[in-house]
């Protein structure tokens, strides 16, 4: 029974691509930062070629030391750097151009249309902080009922309302009537509902958030493995970025240490497909906020439990392993997302060990999954199995 288990490192870039500087990031390299923090141990990941991949300079690379898995540095084709994009192209989808972005906050005609269809105010309309924002904004939210409507420097619409104000489902509802709204040229990667709960000057988000993506425009990996009758099982927000399209079964998480339990609790079960998951804290907590240290921490904690994960894999079995875009927190410029290339790390017993040098698309993997399969990728990518 052929299983592959895709686990995204969500931001873990390796290093500046060559068009990096087009996006504002000049030497930027999620990898080297992490590594100077004192709480950086990966040995596992180290062992499977993690050092050996092109481009990265950090360990020796002895002759001796044959790594355990193949390995290969990721080039992203697609313009952008953030996760709908990244995503997308592991899948399959090439994005000729980036979602949009709203440094200045969202057009009036936008938020017009918004109130209109929502009959709730908004505040805020600004890049922000969502811990910030809550702080902020939490008092004259429970004050007016008002939304508060805010983005980053990605391509989101946020809406955040506290859960006694304004009912988990009902902010889903005000999320699906921005998702309408948000199309087109203002078509955003993700409308993202942020509740939160708490007192005044103690408001805390809470795990209900939920990610109203675009629907992917073209046929992903996704969508092949599903019509050749495989499963396909989204742990983490997976599901959320491909807007459910091409998935056959999902779990949510709270974070990495719960994306870790799932995935082992998968490997565990009788399947023959994909299992994909996403494992957002490295960017969400770590990359965003400029934590070297909690960066290196839960990366540390991934390689840690990264022995379990191989010892229940069966001898049909492929592990790869990944990333979406960079985010380096040791970049003090910017909290944004980076343009960086990404590791793969691909293991198993059908997999031979070696260097698959760098490659022109994240679609690769995509094709690499199906090839696994016996199925021709409808979309530009080569099969990196050998």
């Amino acid at each position: 029974m052929k299983r592959v288990f895709l686990i995204v490192l969500d931001s873990f870039g390796i290093g500046a691509m060559e068009d990096s500087p087009d996006y504002g990031d000049v030497g930027v390299n999620t990898l080297e930062s992490v590594a100077t923090s004192p709480y950086f141990h990966i040995p596992n990941l180290i062992k499977l070629g993690l050092f050996h991949i092109d481009g990265v300079r950090l360990g020796a690379k002895e002759p001796s030391f044959a790594p355990s898995a193949a390995f290969a540095r990721m080039r992203e084709a697609s313009k952008g750097k953030d996760t709908t994009i990244g995503h997308w192209e592991i899948a399959g989808i090439y994005s000729a151009s980036p979602l949009p972005v709203y440094p200045k906050g969202f057009p009036e005609e936008i938020i017009r249309e918004f109130v209109r269809q929502t009959g709730r105010g908004i505040l805020c309309n600004l890049p922000y902080s969502g811990t910030e924002v809550i702080k902020d904004y939490g008092d004259e939210h429970l004050r007016t009922g008002d939304l508060i409507v805010y983005t980053s420097a990605d391509s989101v619409f946020q809406i955040a309302a506290h859960e006694d104000k304004v009912p988990v489902e009902e902010l889903y509802r005000y999320c699906r009537i921005a998702r309408g709204i948000l199309q087109g040229e203002h078509g955003v990667g993700r409308v993202i509902a942020r509740p939160f709960s708490g007192t005044s000057g103690h408001f805390v988000r809470t795990s209900r958030r939920h990610d109203f993506s675009l629907l992917p425009p073209s046929v992903t990996m996704l969508d092949q493995l599903k019509d050749a009758g495989k499963s396909v099982i989204s742990v983490g927000k997976i599901r959320d970025i491909f807007a459910g399209k091409g998935i056959t079964e999902a779990v949510g998480t709270a974070g990495n240490e719960e994306g870790i339990e799932r995935t082992l609790e998968y490997l565990e079960k009788d399947f023959e497909g994909l299992c994909f998951v996403n494992l957002v804290d490295f960017d969400m907590l770590y990359g965003h906020r400029n934590d070297i240290d909690g960066y290196a921490r839960a990366l540390s904690y991934f390689d840690e439990r990264l022995p379990k994960i191989l010892e229940k894999m069966g001898p049909e079995d492929i592990l790869m392993i990944t990333a979406d875009h960079g985010c380096d927190p040791g970049y003090k410029v910017s909290t944004d997302h980076s343009r960086e290339y990404t590791p793969f790390l691909m293991y198993g017993e059908k997999v031979l060990p070696g260097n698959l040098g760098t490659r022109k698309t994240f679609a690769d993997i995509g094709a690499t999954v199906l090839q696994y399969f016996g199925i021709v990728p409808q979309f530009a990518g080569e099969g990196m199995l050998r």
